[in-house]
């Protein structure tokens, strides 16, 4: 019976202790030079980014790509600068803040491109439609995120649109840790949710109406009265607005600082970055 009892309790201790010691020995290892030419070409920011931060990146990345799996979708082969490229960015969100690595994130599924998601609507009267829409990036509570790899991939023109599917699609995890996914994350007391609520109602409300006022000519006579900062996709919803702030905060962050201060603070507070200072 004694002997029993020690192989039981023995197996319930490695089926806690093992995973963890596996995992610092990941984090023990030197992080590959091929990783950091992957970051270099595609994570501009990482050049200029303080030793420091270098380094928890690196080892954010490492913990990432150790406990997700990636899966290549509609015959996309996973490489090395796919799986180092979307972890990075990734794990750019979870800077200086002592958080876990995604804890309900399990899969990262990856297309080639743009993939076609099933959607239904109801219709007045009880009426379902059922449509195909083509996205570049989805976010489930299931423990999955969907990416379209050229749009993941650094590239010129989502560059020059400030944009960024993988900041997006993250964000979204980061916010549905809370058990719901609203445009409010997991923050650290009651003043902060209601600071946060604040300035983020207020500036979700500009932003609807800025584009509820925008003339569809405005563009030709350079009249835009809302800056183009934020995706206009973000007047969606609350979470589409935390989102795609999510994007101009890393993205745009010195226009975004100018145009938008409050906002910027709270972002800025939130992930514990100015990636002004990485320009």
């Amino acid at each position: 019976m004694g002997w029993l009892l020690f192989i039981t309790v023995a197996l319930i201790l490695g089926v806690f202790v093992a995973p963890r010691a596996r995992l610092r020995y990941v984090l023990s290892r030197a992080f590959p030079l091929n990783y950091s030419k992957i970051l270099r070409k595609n994570l501009p920011v990482y050049k200029h980014m303080p030793t420091d931060l270098q380094m928890q990146l690196k080892r954010r990345i490492r913990q990432f790509l150790y406990q997700k799996t990636f899966v290549g979708c509609d015959g996309l082969i996973v490489t090395d600068e796919i799986r180092v490229t979307i972890a990075g960015k990734a794990c750019l969100l979870l800077l200086n803040r002592a958080s876990d690595v995604y804890p309900q994130l399990t899969h990262v599924l990856v297309y080639p491109s743009a993939f076609v998601a099933p959607r239904k609507e109801m219709h007045s009267g009880g009426v379902v439609t059922h449509t195909n829409q083509g996205l570049s990036g989805e976010s489930w509570s299931d423990g999955r995120v969907i990416l379209a790899w050229d749009q993941a991939a650094h590239n010129a023109e989502t560059e020059a649109r400030g944009q960024d599917v993988v900041l997006h699609e993250f964000a979204h995890q980061l916010d549905s840790e809370t058990g719901s996914t609203n445009g409010a994350p997991a923050l650290p007391n009651a003043a902060a949710y209601q600071a946060w609520s604040q300035v983020m109602a207020t500036e979700f409300t500009r932003l609807q109406q800025a584009i509820q006022s925008r003339h569809p000519h405005d563009h030709l006579h350079h009249q835009q009265p809302y800056p183009d900062v934020i995706d206009p996709y973000g007047a969606t919803n609350p979470a589409e607005f935390f989102a795609v702030t999510t994007e101009a905060f890393f993205k745009k962050s010195a226009a975004l600082a100018l145009h938008h201060p409050a906002l910027f603070t709270q972002l800025k507070s939130y992930y514990c970055v100015d990636p002004r200072e990485w320009a």
